[in-house]
């Protein structure tokens, strides 16, 4: 049997509970709008969601590569283990803060703040992989949304003028059928995209820890961190839920369908190029272009520009708590 150093257990452990956070957080994504329609039960909609969540977390490891390589030199986390403790910590206390206050934050930002700020921490300036996080995160920041709100606004013209002619309440059987399947292919996306993020760290710890040779995604890390967020989505993020459905505008069917459709096809797009995207992000931007082809006064811009703040406060706010970490780390001898 292998030797397994207690600080790689304390590591993997407390990456799972990270993921956890990501799945409770986040779990409305998927399903606020199908339960704000009652299109579906509370119950039934964390059921689909954390089944498809699991499912998707099997599909790919292009963002698990990004996030184990592309955030801090892998040189910077062989030389101080604790690193990535540090930097779990910063993305954990963002999670659970926003979670508690029911506002939709990132938790893939989260996480890359985290390492951001425990990388800067320990090894200056000098352990950042710039390249990497100006194509894979900065301008994913600035793009996924743009991307969500204009996928979500044309889309749902599209809808429209196609429906046009059509009467309301068959209109509306039509979506409540179809919003359940947008709900399902937004839910496989999230898993594809988020739980990748955990495997990352997962793995760049094996490695560190020289428990694998290169930075590949081991098949127990993949059932991992798919088991683990689908507890976590199975919880339910029920205060942002309730942002997400009702607090924003006010939703029907159609529009659900509309801007779940918009962001798993945003998500998925973004999965394959290996890019952590904000899931919350694309499908918050997503409910506002949906919501703005109706017309502008039908959204409550002050609920949407706390939401935005939110995004861009996230990296520097889980980096700060990172940094900390790291700090106090260092301090009691254990960096």
């Amino acid at each position: 049997m292998p030797d397994v150093p207690i600080l790689l257990i304390i590591i993997v452990l407390v990456a799972l509970v990270f993921d956890y956070t990501n799945g409770a957080h986040d779990s409305a994504n998927a399903i606020a709008s199908v339960v704000s329609t009652k299109v579906l039960s509370p119950k039934n909609a964390v059921i689909m969601a954390g089944t498809l969540n699991f499912a998707g977390a099997f599909l790919g490891t292009n963002v698990a590569e990004t996030i184990g390589k592309g955030i801090v030199r892998p040189e910077m986390i062989s030389g101080c283990h604790t690193l990535l403790l540090a930097a779990l910590a910063g993305a954990i206390f963002w999670n659970f803060l926003t979670w508690y206050i029911g506002l939709p934050s990132s938790s893939s930002h989260a996480l890359i703040g985290g390492l951001m700020g425990a990388g800067i921490a320990y090894g200056g300036w000098r352990s950042l992989e710039y390249a990497s996080i100006l194509h894979k995160v900065i301008l994913p920041l600035f793009l996924s949304p743009i991307s969500g709100f204009i996928a979500g606004y044309l889309f749902m013209l599209l809808l429209a003028w196609a429906t046009v002619r059509v009467r309301f309440r068959t209109a509306n059987t039509v979506f409540k059928r179809s919003q359940v399947v947008a709900a399902a292919l937004m839910a496989l996306s999230h898993g594809m995209n988020d739980a990748q993020k955990t495997m990352g760290i997962i793995a760049l710890a094996l490695v560190v820890f020289h428990q694998i040779p290169t930075l590949t995604i081991p098949l127990w890390v993949k059932a991992a961190c798919a088991a683990v967020i689908m507890v976590g989505t199975l919880n339910g993020g029920w205060k942002i839920i309730k942002t997400m459905g009702q607090k924003i505008f006010k939703m029907r069917p159609v529009h659900g369908f509309a801007a779940q459709s918009a962001t798993a096809g945003v998500i998925f797009t973004a999965s394959f190029f290996g890019a952590p995207i904000s899931t919350t992000q694309v499908i918050s931007s997503s409910v506002l272009g949906v919501g703005s082809s109706k017309r502008f006064s039908a959204v409550r811009w002050g609920v949407a520009g706390n939401m935005v703040i939110a995004w861009f406060v996230t990296i520097p706010a889980a980096a700060a708590v990172g940094a900390l970490c790291m700090l106090l780390l260092r301090l009691f001898g254990l960096a």
